[in-house]
């Protein structure tokens, strides 16, 4: 049997207008120390965003994901918190902060693969 690997992941929203605290899911980001794996998944449904935010710039939502993305990857364009470790980054990412991406509480878990976990958290918390 394979051993299993405590990991922490947050659900990204996007909170158009903060003031109000209106919300839809759209990313998870997952981090597990153990394996040293840190990464992060989106969809930007256009339909479904501009059905509950109709004002909403979707390029603006595209660049703020994207940075998040480069920062999970590490990437050159990441700036200065891309070049932290991975636990680091994880809880940059997942600080609370008072913009249109957002993340929810850390959530813990244990799993064989993070990917695995990555992608049904991502179907149960954002796709369905």
């Amino acid at each position: 049997m394979q051993e299993k690997h405590l990991y922490e992941y947050a659900v990204i929203r996007l909170v158009p207008r903060v003031e109000r605290g209106e919300y839809i899911n759209i990313g998870v980001v997952l981090y597990c120390k153990s394996l040293k794996s840190l990464d992060f998944v989106f969809q930007v449904n256009k339909e479904r965003i501009l059905a509950l935010f109709p004002k909403q710039d979707l390029t603006e939502v595209e660049i703020h994901l994207q940075s998040f993305e480069k920062i999970c990857q590490g990437t050159p364009d990441s700036g200065l918190i891309g070049k932290q470790d991975l636990a680091s980054r994880f809880r940059w990412l997942t600080a609370r902060r008072s913009t249109i991406i957002q993340a929810s509480e850390i959530h813990p878990g244990y799993c064989q693969q993070p990917m695995d976990a990555l992608n049904r958290i991502f179907e149960e918390m954002v796709l369905l």
